[in-house]
């Protein structure tokens, strides 16, 4: 296929193939973290991002390239996860601008696009940065636009963008020192140019279909047949129960859940002064329902016999995409276990919205006055539309958006800019320990300004630790890093890299207190054990006397622990 112009069913075409295309190969994309740390999702990310797009214009049939345009820039917008997503996500909304009024679009329109899109992303990102995939995007565009005539055919001036990214993206370590020293090319480019080969694909008559069977859903098949003799006869029943508490009846939550945990496993529990969130997986669901009935009456419930549907089960998580791959690992849908606000009740001055993962760490920032907590954070950006649903649910005037996570921060803003019946404030914490330190002296009575800029001093008055293990050899800043080492990393720089956990948190609690040190923070990680936590925090308070240590079972992924120093 050779087109002069390009209509609303062949646009749809090529940007659906050029977006399963990057989805095929994501894990490409993620393996070019600079950094060799287990976080890396710019791939995950730049794919989710497209694909909303992809979702947003998929009933579209026979429509002008204009409704095809905003149609594809709504849902990028949307569904923008992490800077690559929020970037990628500028640059085709962009694009899909230049076709207003329009029909068809000719080569020329068609690279207009592309110029348009290139100034749109460098106008998002506050500091744009050169050897990027702005740099890569900007190129390529330049280079089309100078055989992009009327007249031109739209494949050939594709192909030529394509090889001027291509040769942009190999240049990108020349631009950027870390990536040089990684041995890598920036990952956000080579993101796109593979949706611009997947473009250039369609147009030549080689459609994609979309590969089910990634890495995730391998792993979870194969340690789902590891248990399946063992576990056979224990599926039982998922019981899920929301009760709206009795407030003359005393709800103890943990002693709850010891209850809950004679009859049965898989239990999550979530509660607030007026509400409990139950999920239990038992053989014996009525005594579940008894049990939670002693404090109040139903407001909804569900009971699923997991015996029954086991095979289906399976055979759904062969097949699922990778939205139904990070479900409960019964494969059922269920309940929101995040508290929000009501929105029949009093309307408050204040709400506050976080993002972080870890059973320990949510109910940490829950109990800190946190109205809704977003599940996610490294490795599971939120979108932009995360965002917008997570401040309608909460029934406040001034929302503050808590990211902790720098990848977060610019789906956080693109929420705030699309919101207007609420005042939302983006709180510039890029770390869970700047995000719990900026939570510590929250005052709610006090006036809008005055409390982000008391939460903001908190913020830059805290350090942040980080503990988790190298995923390659490399080599950074001068270290010579072994693949499963540990890595001690502050502000986001990789300070010590040992062999063993302990020796390379106490290197790095070294690193971080100094004589004005007064507190640290420690929150520890799923399957850290806890002899090794007692043993950090006796050589803190052996070896930093005047400062207060406070453990927090935080049960993050990624990271072993995480240390806020204030």
């Amino acid at each position: 296929m050779d087109p002069m112009e390009i209509d609303g069913n062949l646009m749809k075409l090529i940007i659906t193939n050029g977006s399963i295309k990057l989805k095929n190969n994501h894990q490409y994309i993620n393996d070019l973290n600079v950094f060799p740390v287990p976080d890396g999702d710019t791939g995950s990310n730049m794919q989710s991002t497209m694909m909303s797009g992809v979702k947003a214009i998929e009933a579209l049939e026979n429509e002008p390239v204009e409704k095809v345009g905003k149609a594809l820039s709504r849902g990028l917008l949307m569904g923008a996860r992490g800077n690559s997503g929020v970037i990628l996500s500028q640059l085709f909304s962009g694009f899909a601008k230049a076709f207003q009024s329009l029909t068809k679009a000719n080569a020329a329109q068609f690279v207009q696009g592309l110029k348009q899109g290139v100034k749109q992303a460098y106008g998002a990102v506050i500091n744009p940065v050169e050897g990027t995939i702005l740099t890569v995007a900007r190129e390529a565009a330049d280079e089309a636009e100078k055989h992009a005539t009327e007249d031109a055919d739209v494949l050939k001036v594709l192909k030529i963008y394509l090889e001027k990214a291509q040769v942009s993206l190999d240049e990108t370590p020349e631009h950027l020192p870390v990536l040089k020293e990684s041995g890598v090319v920036d990952s956000g480019g080579a993101g796109l140019i593979i949706i611009i080969e997947g473009m250039i694909n369609a147009l030549e008559g080689e459609i994609f279909q979309e590969e089910r069977s990634d890495r995730r859903a391998i792993e979870k098949a194969e340690k789902k047949e590891a248990k399946e003799e063992s576990e056979i006869e224990e599926y039982g029943y998922c019981t899920e129960f929301i009760i709206q508490l009795d407030q003359s009846k005393k709800f103890n939550k943990d002693k709850f859940v010891k209850q809950l945990g004679r009859l049965g496993d898989s239990i999550v529990v979530v509660a607030d002064d007026e509400i409990c969130k139950v999920h239990v997986h038992t053989k014996r669901p009525g005594d579940a329902l008894n049990m939670g009935q002693n404090y109040g009456e139903f407001a909804n419930l569900k009971i699923e016999n997991m015996t029954m549907q086991h095979t289906e089960t399976l055979l759904h998580s062969a097949s699922s995409d990778e939205s139904d791959q990070e479900a409960h690992a019964c494969g059922h849908e269920h309940f929101d276990y995040d508290i929000a606000e009501n929105e029949d009740g009093p309307r408050k001055k204040f709400g506050l919205i976080t993002v972080v993962n870890g059973d320990g760490l949510k109910e940490t920032f829950r109990e800190m006055g946190v109205n809704y907590v977003i599940d996610g954070g490294q490795t599971m950006n939120p979108s932009t539309q995360d965002f917008i649903d997570a401040v309608e649910r909460v029934n406040a005037d001034n929302i503050i958006i808590i990211p902790n996570n720098k990848n977060v921060m610019l789906s956080a803003e693109h929420a705030q800019k699309e919101i207007e019946e609420k005042n939302v404030i983006v709180l510039p914490a890029k770390t869970v320990p700047q995000g719990y330190a900026s939570l510590t002296m929250f005052d709610a009575n006090q006036e809008v300004e005055a409390a982000v800029e008391e939460m903001q001093s908190l913020i830059d008055h805290v350090k942040t630790g980080e503990i988790t293990y190298a995923v390659r050899d490399t080599k950074i800043n001068g270290m010579e890093i072994k693949k499963d080492d540990y890595l001690g990393i502050i502000e986001g720089d990789i300070k010590t890299s040992k062999s063993t956990r302990i020796d390379t948190a106490q290197a790095l609690v070294d690193d971080l207190i100094d004589e004005e040190s007064e507190i640290i923070t420690i929150m520890v990680g799923e399957g850290v054990d806890k002899q090794e936590v007692e043993n950090l925090r006796q050589y803190v308070e052996e070896n930093h006397k005047d400062v207060e240590v406070e453990v927090i079972n935080g049960e993050q992924s990624i990271y072993a622990y995480l240390f806020a120093v204030e």
